[in-house]
């Protein structure tokens, strides 16, 4: 076990990180079609292929959700992931073509770095080549690279965010991962760790926002959770809405205005395993959130 969401079987992770331009992208790869469920929380998201994942929707399959920087620019960088599986024969048949099914979502890092380079279909591409079982790397990697946190105070108490990663395993047997990328508004704090770590500016907001903090809609947590228990769509998306509690327990405030806060689950079961039953369920949503939270900590205490 990694602590991380690779301990999913099934799960892939790769990742392209520009440390010129302080950008990247993170691509999660199902190695069989999962279920796919996501809760978008945040007034100012960055998205692609969220529709499709309703209950109300008809495809059911999902082949890798992608996480990148370069605010909507970085949306790009789904096409260099679809088409590399379109390659090796991956994708939803249609009968005419596959069409792999990649789910999106951006945060906004171009004040970071350099504003002009973002994530491409390039980028995709070779985080898709990269993609392995192994430890998932955190901090300033991937999705995480240009990623900053405390903005609420403006400049002054900005500090980095960065890319976590963390699993779990249920009494049952059944296994949950996490992996986000930490752009938020507010401030990372956990009891767990230290004061200096936690940050000063953890607390309730007090004061008005900076002009720094609230301009450009310059924030965003996103993030995938994934489990080797048997969901169906509806179930997923529950999922997805009980992992955002992970996020309000570690990052203050969240959901506001300026983040696009948005969370993917994934379900990647045996196709013998027993259907989840409503009590299971929340059991594994209240895990979801548990273990995202962690991962939150994990790649702040990693980025640099």
């Amino acid at each position: 076990m990694h602590d991380d969401i690779t301990d999913v079987p099934g799960i892939r992770v790769g990742h392209d990180t520009n440390l010129d331009a302080l950008t990247g992208c993170t691509v999660i790869l199902c190695d069989r079609p999962a279920v796919g469920g996501v809760d978008v929380r945040g007034g100012a998201p960055g998205t692609r292929e969220t529709d499709l994942l309703s209950p109300l929707c008809t495809v059911n399959e999902v082949h890798a959700v992608l996480l990148t920087g370069g605010s909507a620019f970085g949306l790009d960088a789904a096409t260099g992931v679809m088409r590399a599986l379109e390659e090796a024969g991956i994708g939803y048949d249609t009968g005419v073509a596959r069409v792999p099914i990649v789910p999106a979502a951006v945060l906004f890092d171009l004040a970071v770095g350099r504003a002009d380079v973002r994530p491409d279909a390039a980028s995709g591409a070779r985080a898709v080549a990269a993609a392995t079982t192994g430890p998932v790397a955190l901090g300033s990697v991937g999705a995480g690279t240009g990623a900053t946190i405390n903005k609420i105070g403006g400049p002054a108490t900005m500090r980095k965010g960065g890319l976590g990663s963390a699993s779990a395993q249920l009494p049952g047997g059944a296994l949950i991962g996490a992996v986000v990328a930490v752009n938020a508004l507010g401030d990372v704090a956990d009891e767990r760790m230290p004061t200096a770590e936690a940050g000063e500016h953890s607390g309730a907001v007090t004061r008005p926002l900076e002009p720094f903090g609230s301009s450009g809609m310059t924030n965003t947590t996103i993030a995938v959770v994934a489990t080797n228990a048997r969901l169906d769509k509806a179930q997923a998306t529950k999922v997805a809405q009980m992992a955002h509690d992970g996020l309000a327990r570690v990052i203050r405030p969240i959901h506001t205005p300026f983040d696009g806060d948005a969370i993917f689950a994934l379900s990647l079961a045996d196709p013998s395993a027993s259907p989840t039953t409503a009590a299971d369920l929340a059991l594994i949503g209240a895990m979801a959130a548990e273990t995202l939270a962690r991962a939150v900590v994990k790649g702040v205490r990693a980025a640099q």
